[in-house]
């Protein structure tokens, strides 16, 4: 139950970014609820890949080169999809900036709603 109710709640987060930031095209919501579980397949599959062979990168850039294998997730989701379109590197980055703050959010929320026991 937990993780349907991430996966809608992430789609409508990008609804949100869309609305918000312009740089970032959703056209209805099940392509946000598409671009939402292929952001979550890239970012579970292909992004710790990146995060081990950029490491030194990462290391000597304090951590801040993350924020770049973010926005590449984020672009990459945007290039293959048709409903979900992120026109450039820039875009990319503010859109993957808001949408991993209310991913932020939603996790609060969600950990309130469902605890572990």
């Amino acid at each position: 139950m937990k993780l349907i109710a991430k996966w809608l709640l992430s789609a409508t987060a990008l609804l949100f970014v869309a609305y918000v930031y312009p740089g970032v095209e959703v056209r209805d919501f099940t392509a946000a609820l598409i671009a939402a579980f292929v952001i979550g397949l890239l970012n579970l599959v292909v992004r710790p890949i990146l995060v081990v062979l950029t490491l030194p990168v990462t290391l000597v850039t304090l951590g801040l080169f993350l924020f770049v294998i973010n926005a590449l997730m984020f672009w990459a989701a945007g290039s293959v999809l048709d409903g979900f379109r992120v026109p450039g590197f820039v875009a990319a980055l503010v859109g993957s900036l808001i949408y991993s703050a209310l991913g932020v959010v939603i996790d609060s929320a969600l950990e309130r709603l469902f605890p572990k026991q």
